[in-house]
């Protein structure tokens, strides 16, 4: 039952029968009212009979065996102004009377209910025009036994018919169904659960088939995606071999720049004019290295740490970024905070520090004179903005801005500092985005939530 093919078997015999229901009523009703019109024929032709006698008049032998034929208990005939009435001679008191001609459609599918599911024998009268004759207006009385047996034994063909049919197309239509859509959703689903156990097997990738349908179209585009994962999986574990291999180099890498960073400091105690010229571009440049080194380090080695979450203001955590960043010498000021001292959020405060020290470095490496940090509540969330008087990021930075070793917006770059910038703030349920950048400046934004 909990199968696609039970349900849609059980669907369509459900619908079926609803669909011969929907059938079974008018049916029922017109047969009611062609037995009618049956009778109403029968007794004009008990009257003609009576006609044809000399003087109009029958024996009550005559009179029976007409009623009898006609399955009445009485009759009468309407031409003209002439009225003939064949009957017994104490009929019963009429229960219902039915004018055939007047009624409706609705009316005609009610009385055939009624009639259906009524257990006792009544008495009624049927007035109509005669089928032979439409001027002639006839008139029985009658038990109505007889018309429910002949209803339920009507209606027993009827459902044993509706019975067949939906039997039958319930099952073509379940063969239909099973070809056309649930073996290839069966197909489908096999597929995924065995390429969920190895996505990197090339022969679990399917085999999309020549269908020009919705399930053709599942199949190529299920395909295209299995290779494209597999493509990004083999690509992600070249990158990890290819980050470890780097993490070790730059580990024993750092370590050789460090130990030439002494001896650098060292040559700066030289008196020797040549060596103090060359020595601090010697320190700068080693320097440099080992920051590369360092921020290779971090990101390569990262997993997600673990969230120190705490409330703390965030105005002392701008102050704290003032005091740690050197700014170059080309910048007249310091780092202006304008965040409001009332604003809180708990966060990670490590990690938010290490967000906005990134971001004000480079705005500041960058050629900036002024770095405003501001804040705002909104909601739910807090936007951090971070915006600076520099040239602006050129337009090759703008499209690889957080892709590392991509995004750099200085020459000697790596572009590290806003890939794991960006990161920290999504592990917070945030985001970090560059908000403007023109010749006037440069703006980011990080929102975080509040709490």
């Amino acid at each position: 039952m909990h199968s696609l093919s039970s349900r849609l078997l059980i669907l369509t015999i459900f619908f079926v029968m609803v669909a011969e229901i929907l059938i079974f009523v008018p049916s029922i009703a017109r047969f009611r009212e062609a037995w009618f019109i049956e009778k109403l024929g029968l007794g004009h032709l008990a009257i003609l009979a009576v006609d044809a006698t000399p003087d109009r008049s029958v024996s009550e032998m005559m009179r029976r065996e007409l009623l009898s034929h006609v399955g009445a208990i009485g009759l009468s005939v309407r031409r003209g102004g002439a009225r003939l009435v064949v009957s017994v001679e104490q009929p019963p008191p009429v229960s219902e009377s039915y004018d055939i001609e007047d009624a409706s459609i609705m009316e005609l599918m009610s009385d055939a209910l009624i009639t259906l599911f009524t257990t006792k024998d009544r008495v009624i009268r049927v007035v109509g025009p005669s089928p032979r004759n439409p001027s002639v207006s006839i008139e029985l009385v009658l038990h109505e036994r007889p018309l429910h047996r002949a209803m339920t034994a009507f209606a027993s063909r009827i459902l044993g018919l509706s019975i067949v049919i939906s039997l039958i197309t319930a099952m073509l239509v379940f063969l239909s169904l099973q070809w056309l859509m649930v073996l290839p959703m069966r197909r489908l689903t096999e597929n995924m659960i065995a390429f969920r156990e190895d996505p990197e097997n090339a022969g679990r990738v399917i085999a999309p088939t020549e269908r020009r349908d919705e399930i053709g179209t599942a199949q190529r585009e299920l395909a295209g995606m299995q290779a494209r994962l597999r493509a990004t999986l083999a690509q992600r574990a070249h990158l990890a071999a290819l980050g470890t291999a780097v993490a070790k180099i730059n580990h024993d890498l750092r370590g050789i720049l460090a130990s030439a960073l002494l001896v650098s400091d060292r040559l700066g105690g030289i008196d020797d004019p040549e060596v103090r010229r060359v020595t601090p571009t010697l320190f700068k440049s080693i320097q440099r290295a080992v920051d590369l080194c360092s921020r290779t380090l971090d990101f390569v080695g990262q997993d997600q740490p673990e969230l120190e979450r705490s409330r703390f203001p965030l105005r002392d955590l701008v102050q704290d970024v003032e005091k740690v960043v050197v700014l170059p010498e080309t910048v007249e000021s310091s780092v202006q905070n304008d965040v409001m001292g009332d604003i809180e959020l708990t966060a990670d405060r490590d990690q938010l520090f290490r967000t906005l020290t990134n971001l004000v470095r480079n705005a500041a490496e960058a050629g900036a004179t002024a770095i405003l940090v501001s804040a705002k509540s909104n909601g739910q969330w807090i936007e951090i903005d971070v915006a600076d008087n520099g040239p602006g990021l050129p337009p090759r930075a703008r499209e690889k801005l957080f892709r590392p070793f991509e995004g750099s917006a200085r020459a000697g770059g790596t572009g590290l500092g806003l890939a794991i910038a960006r990161e920290l703030v999504r592990g917070h349920g945030g985001d970090l985005a560059l908000v403007a950048t023109d010749k006037d400046g440069t703006r980011f934004r990080i929102v975080l939530p509040r709490d």
